[in-house]
């Protein structure tokens, strides 16, 4: 299974100004790093979270179909979900009718779901199932949960305050304490 973006978001979920007023940051000689860090922080808290925080589009890439009757939609929350395409022997992607399945967007997991029939199977060992989905709480900033931006914010001044270079795995890379509890409530709990 892999996920691949496709369209970005057009706008972060907090702005460089808002991150500088919540530093007390007056110039503007760290715009450049502030912007950065937020970029970084929303990829962190989204991965962390298993979420889209502002609108954005994404393909989900399976070899074969689950042998449950649906498929988990791994990034949430579902908006929309706009194909299902599986490869011929000749890797050619054919184009699912939307009667052969139901999107249940409303849960958590969103999940696609086969509507009696078996689906079609993929005529390629690898890569032959391509779903298409939009993922996100909305296009602004308004539209993303107040702790969700409150808590990107503290990982921004976070990172901000400790620019020491780690190694990726480490303790010292992980969410501090406070930014994990205001965000848990957004956390998929799997079984």
């Amino acid at each position: 299974m892999g996920l691949v973006m496709t369209s970005a978001p057009l706008t972060e979920p907090v702005t460089v100004a808002e991150a500088k007023t919540h530093l007390r940051i007056d110039g503007d000689a760290d715009d450049v790093l502030l912007g950065s860090l937020i970029l970084t922080s929303r990829l962190h808290m989204e991965a962390a979270l298993s979420l889209a925080l502002i609108t954005q589009s994404w393909k989900l890439v399976l070899d074969r179909w689950p042998k449950k009757a649906c498929v988990d939609i791994p990034l949430g929350p579902l908006q929309a979900l706009t194909a299902v395409k599986v490869k011929n022997s000749s890797g050619v992607a054919q184009t699912v009718a939307p009667t052969n399945y139901l999107v249940d967007i409303a849960s958590r997991p969103a999940r696609l779901i086969w509507n009696g029939d078996d689906p079609p199977q993929p005529g390629v060992k690898a890569g032959g199932i391509e779903i298409d989905f939009v993922a996100g709480f909305g296009a602004t900033a308004a539209s993303v949960p107040a702790p969700l931006r409150h808590g990107l914010l503290m990982l921004t001044a976070h990172w901000y305050e400790h620019r020491d270079p780690v190694e990726i795995g480490s303790t010292t890379t992980r969410m501090p304490d406070a930014i994990s509890d205001l965000i848990q409530p957004f956390r998929t709990i799997r079984l």
